[in-house]
């Protein structure tokens, strides 16, 4: 099988595959992408962002037919790939628009005779990394803002990801990105190290496992190449109270279960105090039961998605079995579906024992795991005690009460009665080993900038 591939997750039919790259073709790659940086970087920023704004009309124009794309490569509901792509042109457009203002320079104070300004200018060539979870929105928040600044971009996605992958640099390349500008490579692990190495290139994004970030910043640190990394997360949503129990347990489950569960910044550990625990878990078993497989390109209601791959789901199925076997009780859902497709109903685990490996581990897909506390010291230990540090939210109707507490989470993002504000607008990443560097919003341009000083003595 090629490692490139289009794979039906709901049936695992194989329907396109793709030839990975040459070394010679990596080589061109570099090359065109590196002479193409010394063009696009002269050009002014209101050029390069009139361009990036054509890639996001082009991304609604075609709307329908991308989200198609991604329902049949990694199988997202219909609806939710159209979400995608909404989501990915409000960031590109973000750029468009906002880019020029964030990185226009400005002078600070000086108390040597001169004047003193920061500029913000482009590196090089930049390589992205991306995963199959958001095949558009992670290439939107990586690819857009630094077209804008005037850097160019080679891009690895997915094996899974192979047509839409294509069809993101057709798009760049119909919207007026120089051809060269923005590439997709069909990279082997060792082209990509390659990569890293070759002087031309000036940095890499990376969104991922923490394996994948552990090895990729290791090779950025060998060749003293900028790394922004973005890696898992085992996100705490802490429910101190509420006097609408059904509502808050329904927004827990819907987003733990968005994207089957495959979401770096889900709520994966529900933290809920005791006077209610009871309530919310039965909620969520209620939500939980008579679901059955559907189609993603016509899903109904009360059916659920598979997940990417069936080796995703298989290695998701062992890490609940594995939980139960450690002292956890699955109470509804975890059922791995025979034959090739690799559906996994959403599930509902409590009771995983805090000394167990269980405990440390992310597990990427629908699975909602909820824990007991019984106070607001009690919920934040639990919350913090946990070796990635992505997002964090918590509940309350006292909205001081659920401040104190959010506001000593060990996170990148934190969140008070929302699970997690996301916007084009709105910076992403965290802290500790969920990864380093911000993507989105104004300091999301910023990441692969040279800020570079520019004194003129007087």
């Amino acid at each position: 099988m090629s490692k490139y591939r289009v794979q039906n997750p709901a049936t695992g039919a194989v329907l396109e595959s793709f030839e990975g790259a040459t070394d010679t073709q990596i080589e061109e790659a570099l090359s065109s992408a590196d002479a193409v940086y010394r063009q696009w970087r002269e050009q002014s920023v209101q050029e390069r962002a009139l361009v990036v704004k054509r890639v996001a009309e082009l991304f609604l124009e075609r709307k329908d037919e991308l989200a198609r794309l991604i329902a049949l490569e990694m199988g997202k509901s219909f609806q939710e790939s159209v979400d995608e792509v909404e989501f990915a042109a409000q960031i590109i457009d973000y750029y468009a628009v906002h880019g020029p203002s964030l990185i226009t320079e400005y002078e600070i104070p000086s108390t040597i005779p001169g004047k003193a300004v920061i500029q913000q200018l482009p590196v090089g060539v930049l390589l992205g990394v991306m995963p199959w979870n958001f095949p558009y929105y992670q290439v939107a928040r990586f690819a857009a803002p630094n077209l804008v600044l005037g850097n160019t971009i080679l891009l690895k996605h997915a094996d899974v990801c192979g047509r839409s992958a294509l069809t993101i640099q057709e798009i760049m390349e119909e919207a007026g990105v120089p051809v060269g500008g923005y590439q997709n490579v069909f990279a082997s692990h060792d082209q990509i190290a390659t990569m890293i190495a070759d002087p031309r290139v000036q940095g890499v994004s990376l969104t991922g496992s923490e394996r994948a970030g552990a090895i990729i910043g290791a090779q950025a640190g060998t060749h003293l190449k900028k790394c922004v990394l973005e890696l898992g997360g085992i996100d705490p949503m802490v429910v101190l109270d509420s006097s609408d129990v059904a509502a808050v347990a329904k927004e827990a489950w819907d987003f733990r279960v968005y994207n089957a569960g495959q979401v770096c910044n889900s709520n994966k550990r529900l933290i809920v105090m005791d006077d209610i625990y009871d309530e919310f878990v039965a909620e969520l078993v209620k939500l939980a039961d008579g679901l059955t497989p559907g189609d993603p390109l016509d899903l109904q209601e009360g059916e659920f998605v598979p997940l990417s791959s069936r080796a995703a789901a298989e290695t998701l199925d062992a890490q609940v079995k594995h939980a139960v076997s450690q002292g956890a009780r699955l109470l509804a859902g975890g059922v791995l579906s025979e034959g090739p497709a690799a559906y996994y109903s959403p599930a509902v685990l409590v009771d995983v024992p805090r000394d167990s490996e269980s405990y440390n581990v992310e597990m990427f897909g629908p699975v909602a795991t909820v824990y007991r506390v019984s106070s607001d010291a009690e919920a934040l230990e639990l919350a913090n005690d946990c070796a990635l540090g992505l997002g964090g939210s918590v509940f309350s109707e006292d909205e001081a009460r659920a401040t104190r507490v959010a506001s000593r989470l060990e996170t990148g993002m934190a969140h008070v009665n929302t699970i997690a504000a996301e916007s084009a607008e709105i910076p992403f990443g965290g802290v500790k080993r969920s990864g380093f560097g911000r993507e989105m919003g104004p300091v999301g341009i910023g990441e692969f900038a040279n800020k570079r000083l520019f004194f003129t003595a007087k």
